[in-house]
């Protein structure tokens, strides 16, 4: 038996590339893994207890891959921070890391775990693709030695690096990437010298990959996009939900439609840290997302994409966005306009006071216009039009421009811009649109509850974002989200 088992493995990969060749489309899956923390300690513990821990989240995380593939997905996508958890120094990590090598070496980890030394994480992740004939995307540390000749070299003697790897359907590694903008708490992790554009071919188009904080930051996301020009983006992710506009579903699905690739966010679960919401976002909007913070479950996701997303005819035109907002005067002079607080940044406000009508509200150089109509004003909601233009400095500098229609958290106008998610104001229609400086803009509206809207909102060529049917539901915020890279 043992000679038909390699024939045996051939036969089922070349059967799902053929498959998948055989379709302009794929099936993705994404996995909301709440993963299996380790005490929190400064001191390093015994490798294998580093690996026994290792281990639970890998067996939770098999479970979730055999079930994608089952369904027919042809990629999976977990978590950042998915097998160790983020309770850990640069010290007391060392245990969890492997010396990962770069995908030149054309390696299969599964069928020859030790030519690169012990790497029973990269085994058993290699052993998970070739065994169910899958793509397997995941997070874990990579260590590299250095020693004084390098004047970067951390005393330590070693880097330590926040690492994604994919492994193709016969387990081989196909892609590692070395996250570059760390998160402010990230100290136990190093950032490589230079942003690093990873790129991958597979049967159903080209992918790059980044993770999590990357996405706020020119390089390598948009990098990725702009010049690589990948159909689809792989998002390892430990996201904590900062409402209103950093939702992860909200902003994951607004950068896919902003952007015009498809984009597979995998989320970590756990809601003492307001981690939760993934999903996999086409350029018009959601296949299939998950917010949750009720529970403390995992959850699987599973939808078919367009393999090349450019050249579907769902595909949304080109955006010049800032066309009609230069095109028009101001909407109303206002003698009402007040600050507020999102995010640390200083917002210029004007409230909704009548059930219709068209507003503007101007910051520096950015004016957003704002036309709608209310099912009916309720006094119990007060709605706000919004601008930001400038620096956002909080946990990273950055420079942003935003248009947002807002409910504010109750009637106090103090209160406009706090984290609000459930609304009772029904909305006939809205349009927005702003004075951008940049075409990165991110369109998204959110619905009570924290739910998207996919299908019932479009971008119109000339950069407004305005309802393409009754929405169904309370509105929460109507946002176009601007990043000026430029201005970095």
């Amino acid at each position: 038996m043992l000679p038909f088992q390699p024939l045996l493995h051939t036969g089922v990969f070349t059967l799902t590339v053929l498959q998948a060749l055989a379709s302009d489309t794929f099936i993705a899956a994404v996995y909301e893994h709440a993963v299996i923390l380790p005490d929190p300690t400064d001191k390093p513990v015994p490798p294998n207890a580093a690996l026994a821990l290792m281990n639970k989240n890998m067996d939770v995380l098999e479970g979730a891959i055999k079930e994608a593939a089952q369904q027919g997905a042809h990629i999976i996508v977990t978590p950042e921070d998915g097998i160790y958890g983020w309770q850990l120094t640069r010290e007391s990590i060392y245990p969890y890391l492997e010396d990962i090598p770069a995908p030149v070496v054309n390696w299969i980890p599964c069928t020859d775990p030790s030519r690169f030394g012990p790497a029973p994480v990269q085994e058993r992740l290699s052993c998970m693709a070739r065994n169910n004939s899958i793509y397997v995307v995941a997070n874990i540390g990579d260590k590299k030695p250095c020693n004084s000749s390098d004047p970067d070299c951390p005393s330590d003697g070693r880097y330590q690096y926040n690492t994604d790897v994919v492994f193709d359907p016969e387990g081989k590694l196909v892609a590692r990437y070395h996250k570059y903008n760390l998160f402010m708490i990230e100290t136990q992790f190093n950032y490589p010298k230079e942003p690093e554009v990873v790129t991958f071919e597979t049967p159903f188009g080209k992918f790059g990959i980044f993770t999590c904080f990357d996405i706020l930051f020119h390089e390598p996301a948009v990098v990725l996009v702009s010049q690589m020009q990948v159909d689809t983006v792989l998002f390892p992710t430990a996201w904590m939900n900062v409402l209103p506009f950093l939702t992860a579903v909200e902003f994951h699905s607004a950068w896919a439609m902003g952007m015009r690739v498809n984009f597979l966010a995998a989320n970590t679960h756990n809601t003492s840290f307001a981690m939760t919401g993934s999903g996999i976002y086409a350029p018009d909007g959601a296949r299939s997302y998950s917010y949750n913070t009720k529970t403390e479950d995992g959850h699987l996701l599973i939808a078919e994409l367009d393999a090349h997303p450019r050249l579907s005819p769902a595909s949304p035109p080109a955006v010049s966005w800032s066309s009609y907002a230069l095109s028009v005067k101001r909407f109303s002079q206002n003698d009402r306009d007040f600050t507020g607080i999102i995010f640390h940044d200083q917002f210029t406000f004007t409230e909704l006071t009548k059930p219709g009508g068209n507003l503007t509200v101007c910051q520096k150089d950015l004016c957003c216009h704002l036309s709608y109509k209310m099912a009916g004003k309720r006094d119990d909601e007060v709605y706000v039009l919004g601008a930001f233009d400038g620096l956002h400095v909080a946990e990273g500098q950055y420079y942003l421009q935003i248009c947002t229609l807002l409910k504010c958290k109750s009637t106090d106008l103090d209160m406009c811009g706090q984290p609000v998610e459930t609304a009772q104001t029904e909305f006939e229609m809205f349009s927005l649109s702003g004075t951008f400086g940049t075409n990165y803009v991110f369109p998204e509206v959110l619905y009570s509850g924290v739910q998207l809207a996919p299908g019932e909102f479009e971008v119109l060529n000339d950069g407004r974002l305005i309802n393409r049917t009754k929405p169904t539901k309370p509105v929460v915020t109507v946002t176009l989200f601007g990043r000026w890279y430029e201005n970095d």
